[in-house]
């Protein structure tokens, strides 16, 4: 994904809208590409709106993506469907499955197979307006994502209202998503509540970093529950509280214990060199919209819970770890030896405690 980087210079007389300002450098941008292309802004190191006055010292970085598609098409992707009714369909997103198009990955969505899935006709792309307004057309009901590499529950709307009604409860934090992943490390205690800012790491953009000396970036809180050790690895189930680009993956490798198979926030393994990343959405408690038809006011009603298997690739290991070492289990400050057998299935569905 192309980066453009630019200094205001010392001298510059006057405070100006970034894309003004950006549109008028010899090597710059026009502001429709701006508008169209871009899908981060930072000055100073702070994400900021095109809108932004920019003034003499600050530091501009922009990224965008070229080559946008006049359209994102239905494709016929199987779909594994744990729920669906007129206004939600949840799925168990496969590994490797992209959430929704976005640059180097405009097709083999999670976008592309539902718009095949419900009957649907091609999404027309925005090339022009607001940035909000060009990445709503890329995502036609997708109201939370999950990473390419991350298997698991990703519940999806079917008309507007259903939306918005499930985007409330993600923004006011009302619903419960919990995870499964096996770990490199042991944690500090056996359950443990990790507050940090998440700010996009300096030395490596495409990474994100866990800080707390600082209130740039955004507040992130992880609950998680070490549910079994085995040698120096470990079963943890993972509770969010707030939802911020690779919030698991961050807090994990920032309490000492990367996810295993993690090729961005770990290094390869020599025990498991082929493993993939273990992390899984393996349960999400949301309210649905009432059963009205596509297109009604929604209605509220009690919470659902929906679950998903475990993933043959966390079995697999598993048994791998049992066969090397003894399991054990965190109390407390010391650790005790614990019985010998597949913990994942049956503890992983018990609730981390808040």
């Amino acid at each position: 994904m192309p980066f453009f980087s630019a200094k205001v210079p010392q001298d510059f007389p006057e405070q100006q809208r970034l894309d003004k300002f950006i549109a008028s450098l010899p090597n710059g941008m026009n502001r429709s590409k701006l508008k169209s292309g871009v899908t981060e802004i930072l000055v100073n190191g702070k994400k900021v709106k095109l809108s932004q006055k920019v003034k003499a010292g600050d530091q501009i970085d922009i990224q965008w993506e070229d080559n946008i598609p006049d359209n994102i098409d239905p494709e016929n992707i199987p779909l594994e469907i744990l729920y669906e009714d007129d206004n939600v369909t949840v799925v168990n997103k496969a590994q490797g499955m992209v959430t929704h198009p976005a640059c180097g990955n405009w097709t083999g969505t999670l976008v592309n197979a539902l718009l095949y899935h419900w009957g649907r006709q091609s999404v027309e792309q925005l090339k022009e307006g607001s940035a909000a307004e060009i990445l709503e057309r890329r995502r036609p009901g997708i109201v939370h994502r999950l990473d390419k590499e991350t298997s698991g529950i990703i519940i999806t709307a079917k008309n507007r209202d259903s939306e918005e009604f499930l985007q409330k409860q993600f923004k006011d934090k009302s619903l419960q998503k919990e995870y499964i992943c096996i770990c490199c490390g042991r944690p500090p205690a056996r359950t443990g509540d990790i507050r940090t800012q998440i700010i996009r790491d300096p030395k490596n953009r495409h990474r994100f970093k866990a800080v707390t000396d600082t209130e740039d970036g955004k507040f992130a809180r992880t609950l998680y529950h070490c549910i079994a050790c085995y040698g120096n690895y470990s079963l943890m189930r993972i509770r969010l509280k707030t939802g911020r680009t690779h919030q698991i993956r961050v807090h994990m490798k920032y309490l000492g214990c990367p996810i295993l198979g993690d090729g961005v926030y770990n290094k390869p393994d020599s025990k498991f060199p082929n493993a993939t990343l273990m992390l899984h959405s393996v349960q999400l408690k949301i309210k649905l919209p009432g059963a009205g038809k596509a297109g009604e006011a929604a209605v509220p009603c009690d919470y659902h819970t929906f679950r998903t298997p475990t993933p043959s690739r966390f079995i697999e290991i598993e048994k791998k770890l049992r066969k090397m070492f003894d399991r054990t289990v965190i109390a407390s400050n010391r650790t005790v030896l614990a019985s010998n057998r597949t913990v994942i299935a049956s503890e992983a569905k018990q609730s981390v405690k808040k």
